[in-house]
């Protein structure tokens, strides 16, 4: 039995069972109860089966997608996985608003994956980017409004009215002429067999009458999760299941040569066999604590793959260094390759009065997840392939799959827990995920495979965040105000770094946050010089912006500095066509009690500074304003003040707690995080080696929601960019000292 997985345990009580994606969820979402399942391939329901040959809209034609009970509990199959972003409850409201049921009553779980679950017009289907809400929203809604006038259809047969006499409030369908009313859940069985309406008849709510949508509605999760009643991939269990650990080659490319005491290996106690895998070793047990013992005991000669073996993968250098390489991207040269351009630099710099040159670095980051990578996987009697891992894109991971094994992707199901945190861990990174290792060894030993790596292994094989040397040159009119502006970035983003090959374009993960700035500079380019890392890369919490806001607002300051000007007064003078940054940065400001650079006394008698520092990504606009003092030469944080303008919101609430969980990340970067490698390996393996930031260093945090009414962006990821800046500013002001690179744990301050 699949724990915590399934509403209808005795499907799994048999063994495995073979059942269609279709039979699966038709049974588990309780089709055959009475159950109302907005969606089409119901089979035996001709009109609904005539309904499906019409246009499709996105959202409307899955299976089981929204299930009504008969208790009146609304099952949702969410296309965007939750991972504690509070994705289930937005969804709900949207859902909710539109269906007219309270969100409270709904029970959301995470989609298999399927084409039909892609809701965004884009066709793709990941839970990143900060695009769930803002880009599931009119899925969602559409999906809502469907299932209300399907209610509504059978409220009317079920009364014996027209349609157009009736309404409906929270999980009823009212007649108000009679008086009568009757639950959703009392009219499924009469729902399920009409026609789903044309998408592009309903008509949706106006915002006037909403509900939910922009409030501040109680999460969904909260209870289990503060309760310990959620499974996450780690806790999930399936009959007849053994248990696997694994020890990497210490650097990425190198291979088993031999293993000096594998037989005694094998007869440790609950140790049932010991397996080559690329670039690995496993051991596999009865339990998970014996199988870790085993792999930990087993003497491996690591060699040296030969060479073109290993052409698919990064081959990690013997004699890497961070520190090294952070040196080279300073000084190499090469093509620069425009990404923005406006004006004509190479003028505006000539005809400056004064200029500004500077070299800003960013630093590797693993994710420092605090759930440990981990995968189960299941070869089934009838050929198919189960696997329970927790990921971002179920889509994209069951295509890998089916390319690893050869199986057709419709023989193999991929379940989706709720992840341990997000943070852009759970992508297709080759070697960076545990799946393809367990899928190994379930077909090796003809038994599920349950993998978890231990932390070790997670920062051995973590795709970082890139680096970078970004060379800026800066051109200052006479009153002191930025006119010109150069920017080379030497690195590699995140997405071309997933390949083995350049794309034709530039990759914009590159770069955003050096682009796309809003600030009124004349003569500006924007460029990036290739420099091909030698660390598997990956996103990390808003990806590009995570590093180059920092580049780039650090730099404006530098440049307020020498030009002596106030930064948060020149940022203002730049911003002054732009009502919406400029209505953002004041109530920052006005948030903080007002701008006050200093330094200056704080009443308990510490010398303190306050930086500023914006953002603009994924569609939303943050502005943020930290307080910082020197405790014994590091670096404290007291206060961080946030404004942040989504466009719009569905639920307040959540936004607020999503500017707290980025605000902290964005400090922990700034302030500790930084992979180091030596001789090609990681100096951390761990926690104690790669701090992160500790309770008791985060400062009390002040959030502004700004709702400009501009299109819906995302909220995930946009607060944090623009707070390594704040903090970084606030210490230059602090100590006469420019920052210049993170994190801030480098720089002694005590002198």
């Amino acid at each position: 039995m699949v724990n915590g997985l399934f509403d209808d345990a005795p499907l799994m009580q048999q063994g495995p069972v073979n059942l269609s994606r279709r039979r699966f969820m038709l049974t588990s979402a309780g089709a055959t109860t009475g159950a109302f399942v907005l969606g089409f391939g119901l089979p035996a329901r001709q009109a609904r089966a005539q309904a499906a040959q019409g246009p499709k809209y996105r959202g409307t034609r899955v299976p089981a997608f929204l299930e009504i009970r008969p208790d009146n509990t609304v099952r949702l199959q969410s296309p965007f996985i939750e991972g504690g972003q509070g994705t289930f409850t937005a969804m709900a409201q949207i859902v909710g608003e539109e269906l007219d049921a309270d969100p409270s009553t709904f029970l959301v779980e995470n989609a298999p994956a399927g084409d039909e679950y892609a809701v965004m017009d884009s066709g793709m289907r990941i839970t990143g980017g900060s695009m769930s809400v803002r880009n599931g929203y009119p899925a969602m809604r559409r999906l809502g409004a469907l299932g209300r006038e399907m209610l509504l259809q059978a409220g009317a047969q079920h009364l014996g009215v027209p349609v157009s006499e009736l309404t409906t409030q929270p999980g009823q369908v009212v007649h108000v002429a009679s008086g009568r009313t009757v639950n959703y859940g009392d009219l499924a069985h009469v729902a399920m067999d009409l026609p789903v309406p044309d998408p592009a008849s309903v008509k949706l709510r106006d915002p006037s009458q909403f509900r939910w949508i922009g409030k501040s509605v109680k999460r969904l999760d909260i209870y289990e999760k503060s309760t310990g009643k959620v499974d996450y991939a780690i806790d999930v269990r399936v009959d007849g299941m053994l248990h696997a650990a694994v020890q990497h080659a210490p650097r990425l490319g190198m291979t088993v040569g031999s293993i000096r005491n594998e037989e005694q290996v094998r007869q440790m106690k609950g140790v049932h066999s010991v397996h080559r895998l690329p670039g690995a070793v496993a051991v596999v047990a009865e339990r998970w604590w014996h199988a870790r013992r085993g792999v930990e005991a087993l003497l491996v000669n690591w060699v040296e793959a030969e060479p073109g073996a290993a052409s698919d993968i990064r081959v990690m250098p013997a004699d890497f260094s961070t520190e090294e390489f952070r040196k080279h991207l300073a000084t190499v040269s090469g093509k620069e390759e425009n990404a923005e351009t406006r004006g004509d630099v190479t003028r505006g710099l000539k005809n400056a009065h004064t200029i500004v040159e500077a070299t800003y670095f960013s630093q590797y980051v693993n994710h420092g997840q605090l759930e440990p990578p981990s995968a189960l996987a299941r070869y089934n009697p009838d050929g198919t392939l189960d696997v329970w891992l927790p990921n971002q894109a179920p889509d994209m991971f069951r295509a890998d799959m089916a390319r690893r094994t050869g199986m057709d992707a419709e023989k193999i199901t991929i379940h989706s827990p709720l992840l341990g945190g997000f943070f852009g861990r759970h992508f297709l990174y080759d070697h960076g995920s545990p799946y393809p290792q367990a899928i190994a060894l379930a077909k090796a030993t003809g038994r599920p495979i349950k993998l978890i790596w231990t932390r070790e292994e997670e920062f051995l094989r973590d795709a970082l965040r890139p680096m970078a040397a970004v060379r800026f040159r800066a051109g200052l009119d006479a009153t002191g105000r930025p006119v010109a502006l150069d920017v080379v970035s030497a690195t590699e983003g995140a997405t071309e770094g997933l390949g083995t090959k350049r794309g034709k374009d530039l990759d914009p993960t590159a770069l955003e946050g050096l682009t796309s700035k809003a600030y009124d500079i004349p003569d500006r380019r924007i460029a990036q010089l290739f420099v091909r890392n030698p660390a598997t890369l990956g996103y990390w919490r808003s990806v590009g912006n995570s590093m180059n806001d920092f580049l780039y607002e650090t730099f404006l300051d530098e440049l307020a500095d020498k030009g002596h000007q106030d930064p948060y007064e020149l940022r203002l003078h730049l911003l002054r066509d732009n009502r919406r940054l400029t209505t953002l940065l004041r109530a920052v400001a006005d948030l903080s009690g007002g701008w006050k650079r200093g330094p200056f006394t704080a009443a308990d008698g510490s010398r303190r500074a306050r930086g500023v520092g914006m953002a603009s990504p994924f569609g939303s606009e943050a502005a943020a304003i930290a307080e910082v003092s020197l405790e014994n030469g590091r670096v404290r944080v007291h206060e961080v003040w946030e404004a942040i303008d989504p466009g719009k919101v569905v639920n307040p609430a959540i936004v607020e707690a999503q500017v707290n969980g980025a605000i902290a990340l964005g400090l922990s970067q700034v302030l500790l995080e930084e992979t180091v490698y030596e001789n090609g390996m990681p100096r951390a393996r761990n926690y104690d080696g790669y701090p992160i930031l500790t309770l008791n260093q985060m400062p009390r945090v002040h959030v502004k929601i700004v709702e400009s009414g501009e299109k819906m962006g995302g909220v995930g990821e946009p607060p944090l960019p623009a707070i390594p800046p704040a903090v970084a500013n606030a210490v230059s002001t602090l100590t006469g000292r420019r920052i210049r690179s993170m994190p801030l744990s480098r720089h002694d301050f005590a002198s």
